[in-house]
């Protein structure tokens, strides 16, 4: 951490001192206290807590954000182009998701991982979906639920009232189907 010059001279030496060492000590408590809140797939959220507020503006340029998304259920699929697992998972998504619930109080939002709307759109077309695909420039959303370095391939499933009430991680089959079964209670 570095402090400007100006701020330091007119502050006696032992004043210094301390406020360095206190500002240290906050920057490093804050540091290792993100470390701490990555659970063991690299989530920074858990079931139950409020989704993180998100602005997201899709291909079409509809826009999603929690206000707007109150009163629906609604899975953030965090995705990239480069993400063999993504890639995998997608169709599934596609059919035994976005298909299937897709005339009921719900949406699917793919959520692709700082890569720009030309790749999205190529990497969407590649695909085949057909559900709403947004850029996350910076992984602005990504990195509200997910630590640095944790993978990408995640679904965050929100209830009506913008609750998490279930998170993915890779593609396993009976996790996807545990979704399946949560998104078709919430939306009955």
């Amino acid at each position: 951490m570095r402090l400007a010059p100006h701020i330091l001279a007119p502050l006696p030496f032992t004043l210094n001192v301390l406020l360095f060492v206190g500002l240290t000590t906050c920057a490093n408590l804050a540091s290792a206290q993100t470390a701490d809140s990555v659970d063991h797939r690299g989530f920074i959220v858990q079931v139950g807590d409020p989704m993180p507020t998100f602005n997201l503006t899709d291909l079409d340029g509809q826009q999603y954000n929690n206000a707007s998304l109150l009163g629906t259920t609604y899975v953030l699929q965090f995705t990239a182009s480069w993400c063999g697992v993504c890639r995998k998972e997608m169709p599934h998504l596609e059919k035994e998701v976005w298909q299937a619930f897709r005339d009921r109080a719900f949406t699917l939002v793919g959520v692709d991982l700082d890569e720009s709307e030309d790749k999205v759109a190529t990497f969407a077309a590649s695909t085949g979906v057909t559900y709403p695909m947004a850029p996350d420039p910076e992984g602005r959303v990504f990195y509200s639920i997910a630590g640095p370095k944790t993978g990408v391939t995640r679904n965050v499933v929100v209830d009506t009232t913008g609750t998490i009430v279930f998170m993915t991680r890779l593609f396993d089959s009976d996790e996807f189907n545990q979704m399946i079964q949560t998104i078709d209670r919430l939306t009955d």
